[in-house]
């Protein structure tokens, strides 16, 4: 489509065709997605290149979690402090390691859970990720992440790439679907060895997560192995997930 109008040297008029990667339309079009995915996958790999990003700890949890400041009726509000108080505790230590060694906390960067998590990570001081995603409800960016570290996805399995390929951690918080279906897609990454990399995976709150999902009966069922149990840790207080953590990453990656 024609994009501006210039003269040639024989001083006729012509109209200079638009280049297709700034042809918004085309961008756009069905025939334009593959070129989307690729800048859904290199725009955040600049980014975190640049910000010397190389590991996380990803927090997943509710959105409608709220502060105990706010509603302090409510059940799920202690998740909202207790996420807060854990990503400040790993951001704290996290300071004081290399900056080749340092983990970053990561959330899918919208309110509840991840608010929470990215709130204590930057009242450490520290840099902090969110990964959002364009929903109709719910989902918008939280205040405490930082600006160049503020992603906006379309896609949902780029998004969870980039959850995985940085984590070095992952801690589930009580949630919803959303959280569900990101806990249950690293366990099968796990369980199949798609993803070989030790990555320890906390379920915080036994209570919660043994009342939404019935292990027990998956492995009476023949629907999961007993030793799948040994994908994930129950932990019950930001000081235990903590220093199970600390311990486990201390022990990977080799932090004296």
């Amino acid at each position: 489509m024609p994009h501006k109008k210039e003269k040639n040297k024989n001083n006729t008029i012509v109209h200079s065709a638009q280049k297709g990667y700034d042809n918004k339309k085309f961008i756009h079009s069905s025939d334009g997605r593959v070129i989307r995915l690729l800048a859904e996958y290199l725009h955040p790999k600049q980014q975190l290149e640049r910000m010397k990003v190389k590991k996380s700890i990803i927090f997943f949890g509710s959105a409608r979690s709220h502060s105990s400041e706010f509603n302090p009726d409510s059940k799920s509000s202690k998740f909202y402090d207790e996420a807060r108080r854990t990503a400040y505790l790993f951001a704290e230590w996290s300071k004081t390691l290399p900056v080749e060694k340092q983990f970053h906390i990561c959330t899918g960067g919208g309110p509840g859970i991840m608010e929470a998590a990215n709130r204590g990570a930057k009242e450490a001081g520290t840099s902090t990720i969110g990964l959002n995603i364009s929903l109709p409800f719910e989902q918008y960016p939280n205040q405490y992440i930082t600006p160049e570290l503020n992603f906006e996805f379309h896609y949902f399995f780029m998004r969870k790439f980039w959850f995985v390929y940085l984590a070095s951690a992952i801690i589930a918080f009580p949630g919803g679907l959303g959280t569900l279906d990101e806990l249950m897609e690293i366990l099968t990454l796990r369980q199949t060895e798609k993803v070989t990399k030790p990555l320890p995976i906390l379920l915080y709150s036994k209570e919660y997560w043994k009342k939404v999902i019935n292990f027990d009966y998956l492995i009476e069922m023949g629907m999961i192995k007993a030793e799948d149990m040994n994908l994930f840790k129950f932990v019950e207080t930001p000081e235990e997930a903590f220093e199970y953590l600390k311990s486990e990453l201390s022990r990977i990656h080799k932090i004296e």
